[in-house]
């Protein structure tokens, strides 16, 4: 008689999920860090209306995302049951208020959602000591302004939760409520240096403390995924569901930067740096400011208000033609601060921040080097700011963004800072989830996990030694005119 092997068993994977604004993202990974399966959907446009109202339909969120994990899971040889954990990340700070059930009692408030920005107003000043402590500023858009606006607006009697996004799906993925990561929960009113609540802001505010949920570390196990959630999504029941981070954390994990000193410049629309300290830095100006490391480091950064928007005029189709002439020419002849809107918040803080041009460019190509070299200017700026505050950066640079596939803006930063970049291979939100759902499942901790699920760490661009003294001649003159205006 013949008979048969059994197949071998599928390796295990682990799931990242990514609530961006316009769609959900998932992606399916196994220990080596390689993909194995992934799958989106669309989400409802958010309204936004006057006085800064941010508004999404929180009930497309699960279906959403259920419908992205059963796509991908269908793509896995084991048709799902090799997954052995889940994790998500969304936006930082979008909320929903929602019933003793957890059924949203309206739309999301968005995490650009302005309503509340008197309500901000009086938290900074209620909580002003522990901000200090931390070193954070409770914005127009924090958190936790719109959690205290839930409170008045549909009454303390029927809001029961207030739920960030992951805390909304962690109820749907587990059949019931789980704590909050640190990272969400740091702009809703969480002090990550303290371990708590600011428990003096919400009775200023009026907010029960009931509201307030349990708190735990970034990777830490929320749940098990319930029968429901798996019939809904190809999960298979039982499999750890694990707390993630906000959007920008993770994705800074996904680049591998997760050790002390080592940070990541992501030149998006915006430029974003994020890295990794010993210490919690406090800056006084709050340019910066630290979530906290799944490890109990610090995640310090801060967000520009200029990057790749500075080149938001030119025809994008234009940019190889751009980049090869600028490249050719060399450094600019002029001066620029390519800042396209009004007020800068890093690498300092000035609402009377104006984009500036000195001197005349010869010609389009060396008008577009020096929007290149402007956006270099900020980011070693940022770097000295950190420098400043006690924080140190060693090794490469790690770069992503959509800002570091060109290779002349990466040979013109790294020259400007005078050390090598490393362009990241990966940068994704939904990957740096999967990281966090692979820490205490595939691999021991998150140092461990990003060893070996990012083990290409991207190719590195060197300095240019030839143009660093013209580079260093702009500098110059781009720091003395931020400080002649007042801004530094």
């Amino acid at each position: 008689m013949s008979s048969t092997a059994p197949s071998p068993a599928p390796a295990p994977v682990v799931v990242g999920i990514d609530v961006a604004t316009a769609a959900v993202r998932v992606v399916c990974v196994d220990a080596a860090g390689r993909v194995a399966a992934q799958a989106r959907a669309a989400l409802p446009a958010p309204v936004r209306g006057p006085g800064g109202t941010s508004e999404q339909d929180a009930g497309a969120w699960w279906p959403a995302t259920a419908g992205a994990l059963r796509r991908a899971t269908g793509e896995l040889p084991g048709g799902g049951r090799e997954v052995v954990a889940v994790a998500v990340s969304a936006t930082s700070g979008t909320l929903v208020p929602a019933d003793s059930a957890g059924t949203p009692l309206g739309p999301a408030l968005m995490y650009d959602d302005r309503r509340a920005a008197d309500l901000n107003s009086l938290a900074q000043k209620a909580g002003s000591t522990r901000w200090k402590d931390l070193g954070l500023t409770v914005g127009p858009t924090a958190a936790l302004g719109r959690l205290a606006w839930c409170v008045r607006a549909y009454g303390a009697s029927a809001v029961r939760h207030v739920l960030h996004t992951p805390d909304l799906l962690g109820r749907h993925l587990t059949g019931g409520p789980v704590p909050t990561d640190w990272s969400h929960a740091l702009k809703t009113g969480y002090d990550p240096r303290a371990g708590g609540w600011a428990d003096e802001v919400f009775d200023a505010l009026g907010v029960p403390a009931a509201l307030l949920p349990e708190v735990a570390a970034p990777g830490t196990a929320a749940g098990s995924v319930c029968r429901a959630a798996a019939a809904e999504t190809g999960l298979p029941e039982g499999c750890s569901v694990r707390l993630g981070m906000t959007d920008g954390c993770a994705g800074q994990l996904a680049t591998g930067a997760v050790s002390p000193g080592q940070f990541v410049g992501v030149l998006g629309t915006t430029y974003v740096l994020k890295g990794v300290a010993r210490e919690l830095p406090l800056d006084p100006s709050g340019a910066v400011y630290s979530h906290r490391h799944p490890d109990g480091w610090w995640l310090p950064g801060g967000a520009s208000s200029t990057g790749g928007e500075a080149l938001a005029a030119t025809d994008p189709a234009d940019l190889p033609r751009l980049d090869a002439a600028a490249a050719d020419r060399g450094p600019a002849s002029c001066v620029a601060y390519p800042l396209r809107r009004d007020g800068e918040r890093f690498p300092f803080v000035s609402g009377a921040a104006r984009g500036f041009l000195l001197g005349s460019p010869a010609d389009d190509a060396d008008r577009h080097r020096a929007d290149l070299e402007g956006v270099a200017f900020v980011e070693r700026l940022a770097l000295e700011r950190l420098s400043a505050l006690g924080v140190a950066v060693t090794g490469p640079l790690y770069a992503a963004g959509g800002g570091s596939r060109s290779d002349l803006w990466n040979r013109i930063r790294a020259t400007v800072l005078d050390r090598p970049l490393r362009v990241a291979r990966r940068a994704e939100t939904a990957f740096g989830a999967a990281l966090l759902a692979a820490t205490g499942t595939l691999h021991a901790d998150l140092t461990t996990a990003a060893a070996t699920m990012t083990p290409d760490p991207g190719h590195e661009v060197l300095p240019v030694p030839a143009e660093r003294a013209a580079l260093d001649a702009s500098y110059g003159r781009f720091r003395e005119e931020l400080a002649a205006r007042g801004w530094l």
